[in-house]
């Protein structure tokens, strides 16, 4: 049986992936709490695999740390990424040339700007801006508990362990797929 979350993506009008093996859907659940410098999201992975559905669900962040809301390194404001579907967006690639991740390499983004250097989350429409920002998918440290420097706009994970599980499913469905990866973002539902 196709998972709940899937069910509410469809009930939004976004693409669910359910023709064969590890054609991953992943989604990123955005809190309605926005706490600054908090792992308060849920970064989510729905497939099948020979058994079944599978669903894997993990700490993270779709917000910026605070030291990026005081500090933008866009003249603009810093970047926060706006709910939707990013359709093909994102591949396998080095993180600053440092480690696979999913990054944003294959098409453009929208943002919502933040520039008031305060460590309140801004989401104004009026600042939206559409790109290639670097909106990655990576890790923070081992076990990190704050978001401090580690997103100025990226889809973060709070646990190296999680993210390595995360990108394991990645690889294989690479392997099946092609290297390249649809990203939905979604606001905390009420259910």
């Amino acid at each position: 049986m196709r998972p709940v979350l899937l069910d509410y993506v469809a009930s939004l009008g976004l693409a669910v992936f359910e023709k064969g093996d590890y054609n991953v859907n992943i989604i990123g659940i955005r809190s309605k709490d926005h706490k600054p410098n908090s792992f308060d999201d849920r970064m989510c992975v729905a497939f099948k695999d020979p058994m079944g559905w599978m669903t894997h669900t993990w700490a993270c962040t779709t917000e910026p740390g605070k030291y990026w809301l005081e500090n933008p390194g866009n003249v603009d404001g810093t970047a926060i990424l706006v709910p939707g579907q990013y359709r093909g967006v994102y591949k396998i690639d080095l993180h600053r040339g440092k480690y696979d991740a999913l990054c944003q390499r294959n098409g453009k983004v929208r943002t919502y700007r933040d520039d008031n250097k305060d460590d309140v989350v801004d989401l104004s429409s009026d600042s939206i801006t559409e790109g290639f920002y670097g909106i990655n998918i990576h890790k923070a440290g081992a076990h990190s508990t704050q978001v401090d420097k580690w997103s100025a706009g990226c889809q973060v994970f709070a646990n190296e362990e999680d993210f390595s599980e995360f990108m394991s499913i990645c690889h294989t469905a690479r392997t099946k797929w092609g290297n390249s990866f649809t990203y939905t973002l979604i606001d905390e539902p009420e259910f």
